[in-house]
């Protein structure tokens, strides 16, 4: 496996345990309803960075027949042993392991910050997708959460505001997400998603900015007072 992976494959569980199967309000409240709205009527669906398989399986609950890829084997044997109707392989998503054209509807939600050829990759999107098929991106909003960027209360001023970090430059970072638990986030301008997108024939054709779902507001107090803020950048694009 590619060191750029080893992070992930050492705390898949860490996911598992914490963000999946009803244990996260982000996901239960706010991406499975959008990944359920979003590919109602599209058949042949893939999920690109699937993990555990909670939006595969969310996919498949629509009618969809999905495949789920993912680099990391603990996330496809775990998505596999849990069953509910996908289908799963391990793969990278610069190089997707299928035929032209073999999709009705692509996903990939909150992978993008983790890859370091987002080209390669949109590239490879467009490839698996028919012509008129769905591209639904999820990021974590590349512009309010840019490395830097949080609540600030000023006391000596008696302002409080959100600051916004280095949006325009490229950065890796790696962010303790708890103790022991060390992951490489990859920060990137939405400018340079979008226009990669267009150069490969994936055209915007509606984007969302929700606002943190009710669960996780009171999961985190201390966030209450940036609830105007999105975390979550949703693009939904058509391939041409």
């Amino acid at each position: 496996m590619s060191d750029r992976y080893s992070a992930w494959s050492e705390h898949a569980a860490w996911w598992q345990e914490g963000f999946t199967d009803g244990a996260d309000p982000e996901y239960e409240e706010q991406i499975l309803p959008i990944v359920a709205e979003s590919l109602s009527g599209y058949d042949r669906v893939l999920d690109i960075g699937c993990g555990e398989g909670q939006l595969s399986r969310r996919a498949a609950s629509v009618g969809a027949r999905v495949v789920g890829l993912d680099p990391i084997p603990a996330q496809t044997i775990e998505a596999t042993r849990r069953g509910g109707g996908p289908v799963y392989s391990q793969g990278d998503a610069a190089a997707l392991p299928f035929a032209d054209g073999s999709f009705d509807a692509a996903i990939a939600c909150l992978v993008f910050e983790h890859l370091e050829d987002p080209d390669s990759a949109l590239a490879e999107v467009a490839r698996v997708l028919r012509v008129g098929g769905r591209f639904l991106f999820m990021l974590n909003h590349p512009l309010l959460q840019a490395p830097g960027s949080g609540w600030i209360d000023d006391r000596i001023l008696g302002e409080q505001y959100w600051r916004v970090g280095a949006y325009l430059t490229e950065s890796i970072t790696n962010e303790q997400m708890e103790p022991g638990v060390i992951l490489p986030f990859v920060h990137r301008p939405l400018s340079r998603y979008v226009n990669t997108m267009a150069e490969n024939g994936l055209v915007l054709d509606r984007m969302l900015e929700p606002a943190p779902p009710a669960g996780f507001l009171s999961k985190a107090p201390e966030y209450a007072e940036a609830a105007e803020f999105p975390r979550l950048l949703v693009l939904q694009a058509l391939k041409i």
